[in-house]
């Protein structure tokens, strides 16, 4: 039993999905999967459930679903997984199940079932219908905006709020408050962004060349900041977006929740299908299994050196422009994956996002100190929103299109945030 917490992705049927979005980075191959087998067998389930849970510190064990898309799997195998949790949970502990989706196979029998037994859900949409139909096809080549937004309904109509998922792409980014506004008007409460920075081959492609449905990191910036902005002023306290919540909380003097904003890395493992176990969800190939269920136990896995060394990576392998930027509390040079760029000075190692993402810390940082200040005071959400506006139009009080921005940028208005006054 290992004393830190730890967090496992399952992916019961590994890659295998109904459908065929065209910038998945799971539809590769070397993605650790066994030829032959679809599902994961009884035998390995039930040995991956109990030695979970004998590896976990307790009393909370977190359990994700993730693909490929996991409802294949069928509804029977999660049947079997609440039994097994059930079995095997010592007593005064519980189990928290999150179901990655979407939403294809979502019926009334699957609502049932995920309220019933209390599951957390997540469901793929990307904003607006036109948006969604580009990108997330059938294997017909069909869009399948209608039916995730019919399962996210579904599972509202069950008393079930999903976490909607939107990636970001260079498309999504020239529309930041179209889409935002798409996925506030399903009133789930939850939303995720997923910047999509995407390279064909790792050897092929220079140093910062990604695919053109990549979003830029400028581009990521400005998107994040064009929806913090409607959001702060609309929808605080009614709607909670990741890297927003999560920015608001480490300025506030917590500690990043998101791996990716950690300093250090390495305590979400995966397994797939054939019981093979790796070090991260974006890097399941086989330089990367440091085991595999039924040889190891997890608990092991997750304190081993291997492990450990590729968690550390995150902050030893820094460039010098990173451990000196302002922002390095909120994103300590982001997420791996990502970090294949040279820095200023040449330096290996710098995230392709970073100048999106120093652009959106620093431009929240009023604002989210700010609020973190008047929420201390006692204030509620809506004052505080009724606060930020009053001085907003105070700010904007005179300033015409040809004015210098209020923002500070030094650009005319009617080239900066001209569209953002409050009117």
């Amino acid at each position: 039993m290992t004393t830190e917490p730890f967090v496992v992705m399952v992916k019961p049927v590994g890659s295998l999905c109904n459908m065929e979005c065209s910038y998945c980075y799971y539809s590769k191959p070397g993605s650790g999967q066994s030829p032959g087998q679809s599902r994961m067998t009884d035998q390995l389930l039930e040995q991956f459930i109990r030695q979970y849970i004998e590896s976990s510190p307790g009393p909370h064990v977190s359990f994700v679903w993730h693909g490929g898309e996991p409802t294949l799997a069928g509804l029977d195998f999660y049947r079997r997984v609440v039994e097994l949790q059930k079995r095997y949970l010592p007593e005064g502990w519980n189990c928290w199940n999150n179901l990655q989706t979407n939403g294809i196979l979502i019926d009334d029998e699957w609502c049932a079932f995920l309220a019933k037994e209390r599951f957390d859900v997540g469901l793929s949409i990307d904003g607006a219908q036109w948006l969604h139909d580009t990108y997330r096809m059938d294997h017909k080549s069909g869009g399948s905006y209608e039916r995730a937004a019919a399962a996210v309904r579904r599972l509202q109509s069950h008393g079930i709020q999903p976490d909607l998922l939107c990636t970001v792409t260079s498309d999504a980014a020239k529309r930041p408050l179209d889409i935002y506004r798409a996925l506030r008007g399903f009133n789930t409460g939850w939303i995720q962004f997923i910047p999509i920075v995407r390279r064909e081959s790792h050897e092929s492609m220079p140093h910062g060349e990604v695919t053109a449905d990549s979003v830029t990191g400028r581009m990521y910036g400005e998107f994040l900041c064009a929806v913090f902005d409607e959001w702060i002023l609309h929808d605080l306290g009614r709607l909670d977006v990741q890297v927003f919540a999560e920015s608001m909380r480490v300025l506030a003097g917590g500690s990043a929740g998101l791996c990716w904003m950690a300093p250090v890395c390495g305590r979400a493992l995966i397994v797939e299908r054939d019981g093979g176990v790796y070090s991260c969800d974006h890097f399941v190939m086989p330089e990367y299994r440091i085991g595999e269920i039924g040889t190891a136990q997890l608990g092991d896995l997750a304190d081993s050196s291997v492990q450990r060394r590729f968690g550390e990576a995150k902050r030893s392998s820094l460039p010098a422009q990173c451990r000196s930027c302002p922002s390095l509390a909120l994103c300590n040079g982001g997420c791996p994956k990502d970090r294949f760029v040279l820095s200023d000075d040449g330096e290996p190692g710098l995230n392709y996002l970073c100048e999106g993402l120093r652009r959106f810390f620093s431009y929240i940082e009023p604002a989210v100190n700010m609020v973190n200040v008047l929420a201390k005071q006692g204030h509620t959400p809506e004052a505080i929103m009724a606060n930020l506006r009053s001085r907003l139009a105070v700010l904007w009080k005179g300033v015409g299109r040809n004015d210098l921005c209020p923002c500070g940028s030094g650009r005319k208005a009617k080239h900066c945030c001209w569209a953002k006054r409050p009117v």
